[in-house]
């Protein structure tokens, strides 16, 4: 069977069709930009270090993948600063937020050992199982649990986008960006965001309702009711 023969496009043969073809390129780049652009105006105040952050209640880490049933690196070194911020009194709880789709697979309760091993009490974990991705996050932490202000928590690469959608979600939120390893994982996470910033803007603008809602829940309640006495 005789393939048809590949004909590269032709570019506009007048000088008006030229520039028409410009424009809509320029114009493609130009909306293309636009949700990262949104995501750096949004969050560009709002990012701080451990050091200098506003004292919250609220710390939320968001799952970042698990090894053997371990938090991996990246998501080990969320834990250690969100373990840091409680141990200097800048926050009183952790949310963990995280994938507990299936039987096998947990990121909270391993995000929460993790935290417990790291000098975390128990009683000032809340565990968020149905953060399936950072808008469900943001719109679970102020729907279900109540939060009004938190730290989050998450790597350079992806803080910007979880304060732009938090913030859209109605949670007040700062930022501090974990350093990480321009590894392989680093790079694909940077990547990934330039795609994952236009669904970012679309959640921001038309604010769905997350995966799963479900009622609300009084766990962060209760553990900043610990936080005001002595743990025992």
């Amino acid at each position: 069977m005789r393939l048809p023969a590949f004909r590269r496009p032709r570019l506009p043969r007048t000088r008006r069709g030229r520039r028409r073809l410009v424009q809509a390129v320029m114009a493609g780049c130009v909306l293309g930009l636009l949700p990262a652009t949104w995501m750096y105006v949004t969050a560009g105040d709002r990012l701080r270090t451990t050091a200098d952050v506003p004292r919250t209640d609220v710390a939320v880490v968001f799952g970042a993948g698990l090894w053997d049933g371990e938090p991996s690196p990246y998501l080990a070194h969320r834990l250690d600063t969100a373990a840091e911020l409680y141990r200097e009194g800048r926050v009183e709880v952790v949310l963990v937020t995280g994938d507990n789709s299936r039987e096998d697979y947990d990121e909270p309760d391993a995000m929460r050992g993790y935290l417990t091993r790291h000098g975390v009490p128990d009683g000032r974990i809340v565990s968020d199982y149905a953060g399936f991705d950072t808008w469900d996050s943001c719109v679970r932490a102020k729907k279900i649990f109540g939060v009004d202000e938190a730290v989050l928590i998450s790597q350079g690469f992806h803080i910007r986008r979880a304060v732009a959608l938090c913030q859209a979600a109605g949670v007040e939120s700062y930022g501090v960006g974990v350093d990480a390893v321009h590894d392989a994982t680093w790079y694909y996470g940077g990547t990934r965001e330039i795609f994952a910033a236009g669904k970012a803007a679309l959640d921001a603008v038309f604010r769905p309702d997350p995966r799963f809602l479900g009622p609300r829940e009084p766990g962060v309640e209760q553990a900043l009711a610990r936080a005001e006495r002595p743990l025992g």
